[in-house]
């Protein structure tokens, strides 16, 4: 059973390692650099990790960019 839950949990954590990567694989190709882009290591711990990703901090003209790439999407 521990087994399982050690897999379940690696499958996880390696899904929002992943998820992470494709965030910045994206943002990186609209010229965004979020510098602390990670995953929050509090979200990996305990029985059932449930990771988080944190987009961290940026300037006010990387969010200014982020803003407007993001409205060039929206319908």
């Amino acid at each position: 059973m521990a087994t399982t839950e050690h897999a379940r949990t690696t499958n996880t954590i390696k899904n929002a390692e992943e998820a992470r990567d494709e965030l910045r694989t994206a943002l990186t190709a609209v010229g965004i650099k979020l510098p602390t882009l990670s995953l929050d290591a509090a979200s990996l711990t305990g029985d059932a990790a449930r990771p988080l990703v944190t987009l961290g901090r940026c300037t006010p003209e990387v969010a200014r960019r982020l803003a407007d790439v993001l409205r060039t999407c929206s319908p």
